[in-house]
């Protein structure tokens, strides 16, 4: 089940989040840090009811943001739609015990679905230009790599800037 995240849902968040970051970590991708994602991030995503969480036998296993809000870092980039009416996806997290399974699949689905119900045009995205199966991911389904941006608080590393034009 996909819900609303709620306050109460923000320790189990943070946990799945820095679980999937020490996992990362692991694989030598260093896409997430001590400084994202962060409570406040997900807190701020709450007050603008962005936050979606997925419940299996009611545990949380993953989150994702759903925002319509662009980050002023995506500014220059040369997106394939207008800057208007677009959705941003962010903070997609499925907890390492449950990777693999289809969940992160799911939730892209209902972003894009909800996407489509909002009269959206397109998904955009960023994914770290070091985590190669994420850019797999996304390319898989049918996101155009667009730019680079930077975020020099996570990398010195590139993160990689997608799309996805709404049928």
């Amino acid at each position: 089940m996909i819900r609303k995240g709620t306050l109460s849902d923000i320790n189990t968040i943070i946990e799945i989040t820095k679980s999937c970051a020490a996992y990362m970590i692991k694989k030598n991708i260093y896409q997430w840090n001590e400084h994202y994602p962060n409570k406040q991030a997900f807190i701020k995503d709450i007050d603008r009811n962005e936050l979606y969480v997925l419940e299996i036998e009611n545990l949380i296993i993953g989150c994702v943001t759903i925002s319509t809000f662009m980050d002023k870092e995506y500014i220059p980039i040369s997106w394939l739609t207008e800057n208007a009416n677009n959705i941003y996806i962010h903070r997609l997290a499925i907890h390492p015990t449950h990777q693999g399974k289809g969940y992160a699949q799911e939730l892209m689905t209902f972003a894009e679905t909800f996407a489509k119900k909002s009269g959206c045009v397109s998904v955009r995205l960023d994914t770290f230009s070091q985590n190669q199966s994420n850019q797999k991911f996304y390319e898989y389904r049918g996101y155009k790599r667009l730019g680079d941006i930077y975020f020099p608080k996570q990398s010195k590393h590139p993160f990689y800037c997608y799309e996805l034009i709404i049928p």
